[in-house]
């Protein structure tokens, strides 16, 4: 019973789904989103107000401007990509409090959140069905 118990607080300590991050943007908790994709694909379409370090240039230099004290949540394409898991790894070596995006932007976008972007996407009428 506990191997259960630490795996889904452990599970839990490193990922966050849409709605978690929804309602943590909306409470202006102090969170840093993060799109681990290359900047085609960031200027294509991305969760507002997210910042574009793609995970293959993260480094001490390129973060040396992050703030410690704020949590970061990365994020990429989905299911299919590990550019965010990749970027929270390079951010949780450097000392970042770290979270990844189940999901990425197409459960973003599923859940019927906006994007911004060239090919950005009004979004739905929001209901959390979790």
């Amino acid at each position: 019973m506990n191997t259960a118990i630490d795996h889904y607080q452990n599970k839990l300590a490193y990922e966050m789904d849409p709605s978690d991050l929804f309602a943590a943007l909306e409470a202006n908790e102090q969170v840093v989103v993060i799109d681990a994709r290359k900047n085609f694909a960031y200027e294509r379409e991305r969760i507002p107000g997210a910042i574009n370090l793609p995970h293959r240039d993260t480094s001490a230099e390129t973060t040396a401007s992050f703030d410690k004290t704020k949590l970061y949540i990365t994020y990429c394409d989905g299911i299919g990509c590990n550019a965010s898991t990749r970027g929270a790894l390079h951010l949780a070596k450097l000392g970042f409090n770290v979270k990844e995006l189940i999901g990425g932007i197409e459960w973003w976008k599923f859940d019927g959140y906006e994007t911004e972007g060239t090919q950005a996407s009004a979004g739905l009428a929001i209901q959390c069905a979790c």
